[in-house]
């Protein structure tokens, strides 16, 4: 049985006080305008909130008020219910009791959405609650995901190749401005489910008897499978197109990038195809530049580790490393602070490949390997430049190494990147890498080395108490007392797609050189400098630093074990390098 008002809302509302007669007439002269609903109008106009609207309409129909933005409901349930139809009537299905089906809805009172949902959903009856709008449109985004349609696409792909399972490459080319075309639809699925879900990159790998399309999601791998494996080459063809690339070349890696727009997201796509036995795999890292650049701020450095990176990079010279390996956040890291020192009166060049965010003011060079464009030949020219502060992307051989050092020595400020696991490794690789240990301990000031982990989503985040083996492992870790109640696991909500996590988190460790390491490192011994780098009352290693994180309840025991194992492998494989040597 459908509920229904015994009186229209605004006589109700008015009967009960809730708003008064001036307010209704006011709501009904502007409902004439909008065509909104009138409860809509009321919440629009400030006349009452959403919540006690809802809350009203609930108790008057005797209906449970639900709140669905902790509730996790499993993608079979959801799309019962189409998302053009759930969207259409503000209405999500929360559960399917066999005969009935749970279904949250905005408007309960709205007669016309609820004849509709009975035929969409018969045989089963519908059992309303009530749920914000908000929550449900929030439930939409998250739930709802395009692997249904794109497995459609790529049925109806494999059917117009099937024929000779050959692909007229001058007929895709001159349909590239034709946005219909199936390929074109089936990517841009592709790409929706991507932003939809937050990935930071795309992969698509042809398989023997299927087609992979994964997702990086917070560090996490996502895969989805497809059995029409023969249209991978369309797919690839069609981005290389996009990407500027050889089509005929399907024998040697190629790198590319385009600009594309969805769904209200600049999105800049770095592409790299690599020849593999099934045909060609392509990986995608997704730049979304509409989300814009996180300030230092707002890199999740601890107060203290902030202060004192603040204070380093007011030096007029010498040379600060950011340092990690592949997918740490270094980049966003550098971006952070050359925002913070983006001032009228600093010149600021950058040596970059490639260029991932354009700043305002900032002289940014894209190296291009192909006509000898390189790290070092621009960084020799860009010291000709008369900069004050200079950002190499990565410092990737000697002559690099031994050009930034040198600028940092007369008279720069040098900001750079090293793929090294940890701070005291990264001083050593310089020296590795053929620097003199002189220029090093002269040059270097500051290291600051840093992992990501997955944060506790925040909408499904509980208390929970630590296992006897936890607090074990924890006290082999840190001296530190182990606080009684602030560990947050995640229980899973369609808000984090069920993981529990939502989003990462950087962990830092910050490495003043001081004059005991300046001295060991113009010494060459890495033994000698990795003690002196440990008596230092300042400094504090990554394992201690995660383990602060677990404390404040921002990510799980999991997430910083994995961080301490991946950290004691790198030294211990140091270790063993130093022995050999």
């Amino acid at each position: 049985m459908k509920p229904k008002l015994k009186m229209r809302l605004g006589d109700l509302l008015v009967q009960e006080q809730i708003i008064s007669d001036d307010n209704l007439q006011q709501a009904l002269a502007e409902q004439k305008v909008s065509g909104k609903k009138l409860g809509r109008t009321l919440i629009d106009l400030n006349l009452i909130g959403e919540e006690q609207l809802l809350r009203f309409l609930s108790q008057q129909l005797n209906l449970a008020f639900v709140d669905i933005s902790r509730r996790a409901i499993p993608a079979a349930v959801v799309n019962l219910l189409s998302e053009v139809q759930a969207r259409r009537f503000r209405a999500l299905i929360l559960e399917d009791r066999g005969d009935s089906v749970l279904v949250a809805m905005s408007d309960p009172a709205d007669l016309q959405a609820l004849d509709n949902l009975e035929l969409l959903l018969a045989p089963k009856t519908l059992e309303i609650v009530v749920s914000p709008e908000q929550q449900l449109l929030n439930a939409f985004d998250n739930l709802y995901r395009r692997t249904d349609e794109i497995a459609a696409i790529a049925g109806k792909l494999e059917e117009e190749y099937a024929a000779d399972d050959i692909f007229d490459l001058g007929a895709m080319t001159a349909s590239d401005s034709d946005s219909d075309t199936t390929v074109v639809r089936l990517l841009h699925s592709i790409f929706e489910d991507a932003v939809q879900m937050r990935a930071s990159d795309i992969h698509i790998e042809p398989g023997d008897k299927v087609l992979r399309i994964r997702q990086r999601v917070d560090g996490q791998l996502h895969e989805n499978t497809l059995n029409e494996v023969n249209i991978a080459a369309a797919l690839v063809l069609r981005l290389k197109l996009m990407a500027g690339l050889d089509i005929s070349e399907k024998r040697l890696p190629q790198d590319g990038r385009f600009h594309m727009e969805i769904k209200g997201h600049q999105i800049d796509v770095r592409m790299s195809t690599m020849p593999i036995y099934h045909g060609e795999s392509v990986v995608m890292r997704l730049l979304d530049q509409s989300a814009g650049l996180l300030t230092l701020n707002e890199t999740g450095m601890p107060p203290a580790i902030l202060a004192r990176v603040r204070k380093q990079i007011k030096r007029p010279h010498g040379m600060l490393l950011v340092t990690g390996p592949t997918g740490s956040g270094k980049t966003t890291t550098l971006y952070g602070i050359l925002s913070e020192l983006n001032q009228p009166e600093r010149k600021i060049i950058t040596v970059e490949d490639p260029v991932e965010y354009q700043l305002p003011r900032i002289n940014q060079v894209q190296v291009n390997h192909k006509i000898g464009l390189n790290f070092s030949n621009v960084l020799r020219t860009t010291l000709r430049q008369d900069p004050d502060i200079i950002m190499v992307g990565e410092m990737r051989d000697q002559e690099t190494v031994e050009i930034g050092l040198r600028g940092a020595l007369t008279g720069h400020f040098v900001l750079s990147t090293l793929h090294t696991n940890d701070a005291i490794t990264s001083a050593l690789r310089l020296l590795d890498m053929g620097a003199a240990s002189y220029l090093v301990a002269s040059a270097l000031r500051v290291i600051i080395a840093q992992r990501l982990v997955r944060r506790v989503c925040h909408n499904c985040a509980t208390s929970y108490e630590l296992t006897p083996q936890d607090r074990a492992w924890i006290g082999s870790v840190t001296e530190r007392p182990i606080p009684a109640d602030k560990f947050q696991i995640g229980l899973g909500c369609q808000s984090c797609n069920g993981s529990g996590y939502r989003g990462r988190i950087g962990i830092f460790e910050i490495l003043e050189l001081d004059e005991s390491m300046v001295n060991a490192m113009r010494s060459g011994d890495p033994q000698d400098f990795a003690d002196a780098v440990h008596q230092s009352p300042s400094f504090t290693p990554l394992a201690v630093s995660a383990i602060e994180y677990l404390f404040n309840g921002m990510t799980t025991i999991e997430e910083v074990a994995k961080l301490i194992e991946d950290v004691q492998d790198s030294q211990i494989a140091r270790s063993s390098n130093d022995s050999a040597e």
